[in-house]
């Protein structure tokens, strides 16, 4: 290997809180050469960025992953040959619904050093700032996160909804609300009640969050009528009911 390469960063730029970055994420940030940043990283987290840093926008948009993937990766192949520091800036953590391990194994194999460095995943800051905890002695033990990304109309889904359904106190799916509709139906398949409590949390930890409460029975519905979009957390489960509670006293 090369001694002149640069080191590439992933980089979870976390929920969208400033303060939610890490310490270490925001030093990368304030010392980098380039910033390859994903569309949903927030202003505050790219405000942090050097203004001697080259920045550049990934997109990362739905529908148009895997092309955009590949020349991302070459991108910071390429960076690296001139570069000291790169930072892959990611939103929420790079490993959890990220891609960033397809990312790291690519760079390792192309020969660029590369260091993740962790951050707040979407999955657990929003509900939070919701005013909704994942678990609770009373009411959940067990935690699923999964992503609702997939098209069922396309190909036979991956993910088992009817045995998550059963296997787990709380359900935290990223990326579901496009296919809302179907895993709602396949959980209730899988035994889980039409009343079962149901929380999407759009924007979370950002100024502009928003929440909507409902049940397995009405959400669909109320996603609609309420032109409730993307991006947005969904938590299914007991903990749910809590947010009347808690929601006063958490987040922004």
């Amino acid at each position: 290997m090369s001694p002149t390469l640069g080191k590439v960063y992933l980089v979870g730029a976390g929920p969208g809180d400033p303060g939610l970055m890490t310490l270490k994420g925001k030093t990368l940030l304030e010392n980098a050469d380039v910033v390859v940043y994903d569309a949903l990283v927030s202003p505050p987290i790219l405000a942090m960025i050097s203004d001697r840093a080259e920045k550049i926008h990934a997109g990362k948009r739905r529908g148009r992953h895997s092309k955009l993937q590949e020349e991302t990766t070459q991108l910071l192949i390429e960076k690296a040959q001139t570069h000291a520091i790169i930072v892959r800036l990611k939103g929420g953590d790079p490993f959890v619904f990220g891609r960033g391990g397809e990312e790291m194994a690519d760079l390792i194999k192309a020969g660029i050093p590369v260091e993740v460095v962790p951050g707040i995943t979407s999955g657990i800051a929003a509900p939070a700032y919701a005013g909704i905890p994942l678990t609770h002695r009373d009411y959940s033990s067990s935690v699923t996160f999964v992503t609702g990304h997939e098209s069922a109309g396309k190909y036979r889904p991956q993910v088992n909804w009817q045995a998550i359904a059963q296997g787990s106190e709380t359900i935290v799916i990223y990326m579901g609300l496009h296919n809302l509709g179907y895993i709602v139906d396949q959980l209730q398949q899988g035994g889980l009640t039409s009343q079962t409590a149901i929380a999407l949390v759009r924007w979370g930890t950002r100024p502009e969050q928003e929440q909507l409460i409902a049940t397995l029975a009405t959400i669909v519905e109320q996603v609609e009528a309420q032109q409730f979009e993307a991006p947005a957390i969904a938590v299914i489960g007991s903990v749910v009911n809590l947010h009347s509670i808690l929601r006063t006293f958490v987040g922004t």
